[in-house]
């Protein structure tokens, strides 16, 4: 049914082009009990007010995105949709979709999971694996109990979109359960695989993660899924991934490397869900990179001073700039999560 919905909508798209502002607030969370730690949480929302555009998530590096901050939230109950970044990432490195969406009636939430994300890399944290859809179900928590913080969510359209390491995090919000001892069988074949050299630093070789990890973390308000090259997800156990009956987004980027191959990966997760919820492609020009925020130019030389071959995250395919991906896979995901949320963006609230 949602594929029809999905094509039903895409007829709609061109005529809901007119952008609107989004509101946007930085949030700590604190930590309420032992399934909850205190995170730094970024959201993003529909507003109609007319204070100044600022720039968030602007460096020398990286491309910034426009936003009212503090600004209030428009009225009535508004999709949820919640975003997991990828190993040592942040919230800016999805916030070109964050603010896509919420122009289109969108409550976007972004958080940074502690011991994986850029400003807190601690390794005690890190080896904690299994907190990470955990985090997510939190935001979810907390957005619902304060609507004054970026309007009502309404509770039954609420998805979780994934980039990397967030691919595997939104996979286990889902219902994916994961089984340390499958993975490491696996990375003797597949050794080349960037998951596989982060067994140790993800705690995957201790025998305290296993029964955790095994744990379903399913959370049962998430309605959609989109997974972004997701990355370490081969330990998911083939009967979990069966069991995942909601509609899945699994894209992969078209330019493959050893380290996070498309096939391996996002291709394992395609063909072991139902196939009826599934929906599976290779974007074309895409690099693993290219679903991160956009570059500036010099930013690879740049980010090469301080971090010799860290620059690679500004590549993209021959013939294809990061801007063009970036909107296509905004028109992708904004007509998958329509469709699979039955939700119809109000004209004029759409980017």
């Amino acid at each position: 049914m949602y594929r029809l919905k999905l094509v039903l909508l895409s007829l709609l798209f061109v005529s809901l082009q007119s952008p609107a502002a989004s509101g946007f607030r930085q949030i700590t969370l604190p930590a309420s009990d032992s399934a909850a730690r205190a995170l730094e949480m970024t959201v993003w929302y529909p507003t109609a007010s007319q204070a100044p555009i600022e720039k968030a998530g602007e460096n020398p590096a990286f491309v910034g995105v426009d936003v009212i901050p503090n600004a209030p939230p428009l009225p009535g109950a508004h999709p949820l949709l919640v975003l997991s970044h990828g190993y040592n990432g942040n919230w800016r490195n999805l916030s070109w979709i964050a603010t896509a969406m919420s122009a289109e009636g969108y409550i976007v939430a972004a958080v940074d999971h502690p011991g994986t994300t850029t400003f807190n890399q601690n390794v005690a944290e890190a080896k904690k694996l299994w907190r990470r859809p955990q985090d997510l179900s939190q935001v979810i928590n907390a957005l619902i109990a304060a609507p004054g913080v970026s309007g009502e969510v309404d509770v039954g359209r609420i998805a979780a979109l994934g980039h990397s390491l967030g691919g595997w995090t939104v996979m286990a919000l889902a219902g994916a359960r994961f089984d340390t001892e499958r993975f490491t069988t696996d990375c003797r074949q597949h050794a080349l695989l960037a998951g596989c050299h982060l067994r140790q630093k993800l705690g995957f070789d201790l025998p305290s993660s296993r029964p955790e990890l095994l744990k379903n973390y399913r959370d049962k308000r998430v309605k959609a899924i989109v997974a972004l090259d997701a990355g370490a997800v081969r330990g998911f156990s083939p009967e979990s991934l069966a069991t995942i009956h909601l509609p899945l987004l699994i894209l992969a980027a078209g330019v493959d490397t050893p380290e996070v191959d498309s096939g391996l990966e996002s291709g394992y997760l395609a063909s072991g869900a139902a196939a009826r919820w599934v929906t599976f492609e290779r974007v074309y020009g895409a690099t693993h990179f290219s679903f991160m925020q956009q570059c500036k130019t010099g930013a690879e030389a740049l980010i090469n001073e301080d971090s010799p071959g860290e620059g690679v995250i500004c590549h993209d395919g021959d013939g294809v700039t990061r801007a063009d991906i970036h909107q296509r896979l905004i028109q992708q995901i904004s007509l998958f999560l329509n469709a699979a949320l039955d939700y119809r963006p109000p004209v004029g609230e759409t980017g």
